[in-house]
């Protein structure tokens, strides 16, 4: 692992990237995303990352948000999705807008949209996800210890035949 890695991944862990983060790297991941008509996201710089489009659960207004996530091996259209949110208190509301509508989700993954269907993790297949998780991206295990909740974690799969 590259020396930079290991020193994102410490910063990352700390409380006060927990506060600015959520603020700065997303509106800086969809400025750049727009610009270059979705070729580049910044944080996948440092891990693989994806924009998830799912309508919110409450308003069913469309809501885009640039997340990191964690492809799965052997598959071209199946990703893991942490919802860590940094490790501050709550949920983050993509997981409710993806628990909301499973079927109605987008994600845009190197450029190309595909539609997804999306599973909430949960019970033995959970735990095998999150040691995957925890190696793939060790501070996870900060976020989860610095709150009471579970961090939900979610399987996103291509719906068949929707590829553009």
């Amino acid at each position: 692992m590259a020396p930079g890695v290991r020193l994102v991944q410490k910063v990352s862990s700390t409380r006060a990237f927990a506060k600015v983060a959520p603020h700065v790297v997303p509106v800086m991941d969809r400025a750049v995303h727009r610009l270059t008509r979705g070729k580049v996201l910044l944080s996948a710089r440092m891990l693989p990352g994806l924009i998830l489009t799912v309508p919110g659960a409450r308003s069913g207004q469309l809501r885009t948000t640039p997340l990191a996530c964690m492809p799965e091996k052997g598959t071209e259209q199946s990703w893991i999705l942490v919802g860590s949110n940094f490790g501050r208190s709550g949920h983050p509301a993509w997981t409710a807008n993806l628990m909301a509508g499973p079927d109605r989700a987008v994600v845009n993954w190197q450029g190309r949209d595909v539609p997804v269907h999306a599973t909430l993790l949960e019970g033995e297949e959970r735990e095998e996800v999150w040691r995957a998780a925890l190696k793939f991206w060790p501070p996870y295990a900060t976020y989860q210890a610095r709150v009471e909740r579970e961090i939900r974690l979610f399987r996103l799969r291509g719906r068949d035949g929707a590829r553009s």
